[in-house]
């Protein structure tokens, strides 16, 4: 059994101050089945001008429900420039010296985990634990420099390019096993030739799939602690929400143009939580088109979400179809929220590996118009009440599924055959 994990990612301090999210539960999980699971992340806030004071050290450490966490020095980063390059690289270097020094206090890990999203973090846990004589896992969340070259920020092509994907093949041929939390992703690996059944050097027989998911315990029990003042949760009106970002990728303009053709159906409101560098401009077209029908809510604390879910009559999964590649499936976490409320999905994009049809708990649209999203609304909303409880279970019973009491067990078997 090996004892001693060290779970790394660049923005787990998110994760200490919300005391949940993906490392945090396996972490929780991992220290209830004997292990001992340290989190390593920034002491920066993601685009928040807040850190974690390490005073004249490279690092602080603190301990949250017996989880302990390691705050790595470095600077705050806004937005996507040059301040998050150096918020990035500096994670990098200290943590070198961190490892090294924490090491000395606390004892050699056995295993590192290192997740991206970008992917020094990766980098560094390879270089270290080869240092360490230790394996890394290196877990991949987002396939990085793909997702890059889907929003045109670089050229697959240019120079930069091939300097990220030669990156990306190294890290995928030196990590000791690979997590993927996209079903797919795997098939990327086949689409570039990179496996050994191609001619390649990665074995695909050290690719693994763990999804994202909920702490169902902790979701089930939110719904009835914390709980929202909201009129429009508690009225007799046909629930349409959706909660998170606000950005072109989740295309929240296109539910607004749904809400539109579903003006005259006054028993249809459609309620929009989350906040985003679109927020202000829907704010104001709400107004200016006399949507009544559109409650623009704003940014909601996460405690709320459960409660809020609860409360809908269908979850919106809203994104661009143009923006991001599909195929390979959704790692989303406020999928496995949705689906841990009960309630049926929209999905305005038909995913690859689609959880949706699997679990028979929502419907995927073809071509994501607001035709085709204000049609497949009101067919839920006339469905049978039959149908529509059943398309409710399928989503909790799939959500089962998610939990990270399963998902860490699958953790595990990866960390034990490393």
């Amino acid at each position: 059994m090996k004892k001693n994990i060290w779970l790394w990612n660049h923005y787990a301090t998110d994760m200490y101050i919300n005391r949940g999210g993906r490392h945090y539960w396996f972490a929780e999980n991992l220290i209830k089945q004997g292990y001992r699971a340290t989190v390593f992340g920034a002491n920066t806030y993601h685009n928040k001008n807040k850190y974690i004071d390490t005073g004249k050290k490279k690092y602080a450490t603190d301990s949250i429900n017996n989880i302990p966490f390691v705050f790595v020095k470095t600077t705050v980063a806004l937005g996507n420039g040059i301040d998050r390059i150096k918020n990035m690289g500096l994670f990098y270097f200290n943590l070198f010296s961190v490892a090294k020094a924490y090491s000395k206090l606390e004892g050699k890990p056995d295993v590192i985990l290192a997740s991206s999203v970008h992917p020094l973090t990766m980098v560094a846990g390879i270089q270290i634990a080869k240092k360490l004589k230790i394996p890394c896992i290196c877990e991949v969340r987002d396939l990085w420099p793909e997702a890059i070259f889907s929003f045109n920020k670089v050229k697959k092509d240019s120079v930069l390019g091939r300097i990220l994907t030669t990156g990306e093949h190294w890290i995928y041929k030196n990590a000791d096993s690979l997590i993927f939390t996209k079903e797919g992703d795997v098939d990327y690996i086949k689409e570039k030739k990179w496996d050994t059944v191609q001619g390649g050097n990665i074995d695909l027989k050290k690719c693994y799939y763990i999804n994202n998911g909920v702490d169902l315990d902790a979701f089930l029990k939110s719904t009835q602690d914390s709980i929202i003042n909201d009129a429009d949760l508690t009225d007799d009106k046909f629930n349409v929400v959706y909660a998170g970002a606000i950005r072109p990728v989740n295309n929240v303009g296109n539910i607004l143009d749904a809400a539109v053709l579903l003006k005259e159906h006054t028993d249809i409101q459609f309620l929009i939580y989350g906040d985003g560098n679109q927020q202000t401009v829907l704010q104001q077209r709400a107004i200016d088109e006399g949507l009544s029908n559109v409650k623009m809510k704003g940014y909601i604390n996460k405690q709320f979400i459960p409660y809020i879910l609860s409360k809908s009559s269908v979850n919106i999964l809203n994104y661009s179809q143009s923006q991001y590649n599909w195929a390979r499936g959704n790692s989303s976490n406020k999928l496995f929220e949705y689906m841990a409320s009960g309630k049926p999905i929209i999905s305005t994009v038909k995913m690859g590996y689609c959880i949706l049809e699997k679990y028979k708990c929502g419907l995927s649209l073809g071509k994501g118009t607001p035709e085709e999203l204000a049609e497949t609304i009101l067919f839920i909303k006339n469905m049978p009440k039959e149908q529509y409880e059943e398309m409710g279970r399928n989503a909790r019973r799939g959500a089962k599924d998610f939990d990270f009491n399963v998902l860490t067990g699958k953790l595990i078997n990866v960390l034990e055959s490393v």
